[in-house]
């Protein structure tokens, strides 16, 4: 299975924000955002330059995959789903991300980061309505209950990370009983339940060319 391997704080500094993906540190003052708020590299103090509209399209695709954890090819297939679907494709391509199964195990507080709450899919740690599924692409729908089973439930990490995000609050679009360690998958979210730093609208033009 292929992964993307660059560090974590590096993929942040190259998009220039936050993407949140190791889990609490992103949360203290050790992010590399706090104190290197520059891209990576040798000339990354002198990255600034204005992109062109092309560039600007392609950043925000980068960032995007990065935040979702998604490679290039499984990215265009995303995207493919999206156009097919009525409704805008931007919107669509968000919802389809945000019912990957990695996507809500993370927003339901199995995991600190989406890399953590894919590793427990992975690793045979979720039940989708009963069913123990291992792919962290499965789509969910409305209505799927999502839960650990019970020999991860107890694991230090998955207690950590229910407890902290159960102290920050879930996402509108999920219901989590964090001590039972299961969850319900309402809808998929709106975009305004969505993060505005996004700009869905520049891959759609990227894609569109």
């Amino acid at each position: 299975m292929a992964r993307n391997l660059d560090p974590k704080c590096r993929q942040c500094r190259r998009e220039g924000e936050k993407l949140f993906l190791k889990a609490e540190r992103c949360l203290t003052d050790k992010c590399a955002i706090e104190h290197r708020s520059y891209a990576p590299g040798q000339h990354g103090q002198r990255s600034g330059q204005r992109l062109s509209g092309y560039g600007e399209q392609l950043r925000e695709k980068q960032k995007i995959r990065r935040l979702y954890g998604v490679l290039e090819h499984q990215f265009r297939r995303v995207y493919a789903a999206a156009a097919r679907r009525r409704g805008q494709t931007g919107e669509n391509l968000l919802q389809l991300l945000e019912g990957r199964l990695d996507s809500v195990a993370y927003r339901m507080g199995f995991g600190g980061s989406r890399a953590e709450a894919r590793q427990v899919v992975r690793h045979n740690g979720v039940l989708v309505n009963g069913h123990r599924v291992n792919i962290p692409s499965y789509l969910v729908r409305p209505g799927d209950v999502v839960a650990l089973v019970e020999h991860v439930r107890g694991t230090l990490r998955v207690k950590a990370a229910l407890e902290a995000n159960e102290a920050r609050g879930f996402a509108a679009w999920v219901e989590v009983d964090a001590k039972a360690g299961k969850g319900t998958f309402k809808a998929y979210p709106s975009r305004d339940e969505l993060p505005p730093t996004i700009n869905e609208g520049l891959v759609v033009e990227l894609y569109s060319r």
